[in-house]
């Protein structure tokens, strides 16, 4: 039997207090007080609330090996973009992927495969899958539930995704961004019961008053910490962190839920309240079988040296010790298949003329650090007949091009980027994953979005004959490198596109999400220019 001593976090009953755990078979079977221990503090592991694993570009056991070290023993997952691409099949594969480490993995049914019917995915999952889904052991919520306005208006598959959750008994998970009022109240009485979308406190403490919980996000992209991090003082029982989207570099650089951690104790607040939104708070909301330090509990549990700088020495999962002073104590794990769907094929300069019809064109215009965007009416710049890219106001053509179904791009134009010169384009393009691209010339536009179709799928930055590519032959979405070397070539990438002159913190995420047709006020989806807030079409120019 392992014994193993020190100050005991124990967030169950909110106390800390001296004493020995007793190991065996993976379980922690007996606890006592002492009065002599070690001068270290055993805490929880912690739990990622919500987290789209693909977003890492990494498979879920090699996302494993480089979030232990950061403390994180369990992650709730939406694998909500691999099934946009591959189905079920996508779905059964992050899961068999994720038994290959001891990191504890709780997927969810996609709700929104796609997220809405203004696109076009590579599958699509009706209420009778997602049933069958919620209705499995390995399947533990029903993931977030995007289409908001289906909610609100009675859509028939929406709510019997919904019913079909409630009737199983499997909590479900939100996503409704600026959401307010009387349709605020529809949405939260439908059983939904947590969001990460909240920008404002004022817009959490609307939905925590209507039971949800809210999950603080702090993303790669999307960056909430901060702003919503004061609900902690008198909301910390209806609070959970989460990451949501982390690229391989910020995980591997930045950590993990560990950061939220030490940035929320730095600035003032209980660290036993601060470990109880990242352990107790998912482990009950989702009924995980994550140990607590309780008797009978799984032994998941950290040994830290202080509760302020919380420095992690060592990880524990099912007693099995995988991870000390930041080095990984279990192998890498290479898949031997690897899955995708990829039909699209390559463009020319003709496809991407556009034919002025109006005098103003519709921008995209990004906010860094968030997901929202807003419309704006321009002058456009017009050449030879086609409405181009204006480098000079920082108004760039974007293409988003079906990636499943021969078809022809559409587009649209994005204003914030920086771009100066070349292009980006990416697979990784929420949430169908069609291609997307952006660049200061149509020239430049149809070389990226080649080179991409070539490579079937990654993400690239592309100047002229210079080209950097991270291939994602995996959904086009994730590496089978270690992460390691993804993070490395996302770097690559990733400085060449701000070489290029993008002003962005993470263009690559940021541009992802510019597709992302459920996130307000205007996006572009392979169909057409998209109204956020109303769910339709617009017009590119009036």
């Amino acid at each position: 039997m392992k014994q193993i001593s020190g100050n005991i976090v124990d967030v169950v009953n909110e106390r800390i207090y001296k004493g020995v755990l007793h190991i065996e078979n993976g379980k922690i079977q007996k606890i006592e007080s002492a009065d002599v221990v070690e001068d270290i503090y055993i805490t929880p592991g912690l739990v990622d609330a919500h987290i789209h694993i693909e977003s890492s570009m990494m498979l879920p056991a090699e996302f494993a090996r480089h979030s232990v070290i950061h403390g994180t023993v369990a992650c709730v997952c939406d694998p909500h973009e691999i099934a946009n691409v591959c189905g079920v099949e996508g779905v059964n594969y992050m899961i068999e992927n994720g038994k290959h480490s001891p990191l504890k993995f709780y997927f969810g049914a996609p709700s929104c495969v796609p997220s809405t019917m203004f696109e076009t995915s590579g599958a699509v999952l009706d209420a009778e899958i997602v049933e069958k889904l919620l209705a499995r052991d390995d399947i533990y919520f029903l993931a977030e539930v995007m289409n908001f306005p289906g909610v609100i208006r009675n859509n028939k598959q929406v709510h019997a995704k919904l019913d079909a959750a409630k009737r199983i008994g499997k909590p479900i998970d939100g996503h409704a961004p600026e959401l307010k009022g009387e349709d605020l109240e529809k949405y939260a009485a439908a059983g939904i019961s947590t969001d990460h979308e909240c920008m404002t406190l004022e817009e959490a403490e609307a939905k925590i008053a209507l039971g949800m919980k809210v999950q603080i996000r702090e993303g790669s992209a999307a960056k909430n910490f901060d702003a919503l991090l004061p609900l902690l003082g008198k909301h910390s029982e209806n609070m959970m962190f989460c990451s949501d989207d982390k690229h391989p570099d910020d995980l591997l650089k930045n950590g993990h839920i560990n950061s939220l951690v030490k940035r929320a104790v730095q600035k003032g607040y209980d660290p036993l309240k601060v470990l109880k939104i990242c352990s107790f708070a998912p482990v009950k909301h989702y009924k995980l079988d994550v140990g607590l330090l309780q008797v009978n509990d799984d032994a998941d549990f950290l040994i830290v040296d202080n509760l302020n700088d919380f420095n992690i020495n060592q990880v524990f999962i099912k007693g099995e010790k995988v991870a000390e002073n930041g080095n990984v104590l279990f192998p890498e794990y290479k898949p031997k298949e690897l899955i995708n769907q990829f039909n699209a094929e390559k463009i020319n300069l003709n496809q991407l003329k556009v034919v002025p019809t109006g005098e103003k064109l519709k921008v995209i215009v990004i906010d860094d650090g968030q997901l929202n965007t807003k419309a704006e009416f321009v002058y456009p710049k017009i050449e030879d007949g086609n409405v181009v890219s204006d480098i000079e106001n920082d108004i760039l053509k974007m293409v988003v091009y079906n990636r499943y179904n021969p078809s022809e791009p559409t587009i649209g134009f994005l204003k914030n980027t920086g771009l100066k010169r070349g292009a980006l384009a990416s697979t990784v393009a929420h949430d169908s994953h069609n291609i997307v691209a952006v660049g200061v010339s149509d020239k430049e536009i149809v070389s990226a979005i080649n080179q991409i179709i070539s490579s079937k799928g990654g993400i690239l930055a592309c100047d002229g004959n210079k080209t950097c590519l991270l291939p994602l032959p995996i959904g086009g979405l994730m590496s089978d490198l270690d992460g390691e070397t993804i993070a490395k070539k996302y770097e690559e990438v990733d400085a060449m596109a701000k070489s290029l002159g993008s002003v962005l913190a993470a263009p690559f995420m940021t541009i992802a999400f510019m597709s992302l047709l459920v996130i307000p006020e205007i996006k572009l989806g392979d169909r057409g220019l998209f109204d956020g807030r109303n769910f339709k079409f617009i017009d590119l120019m009036e």
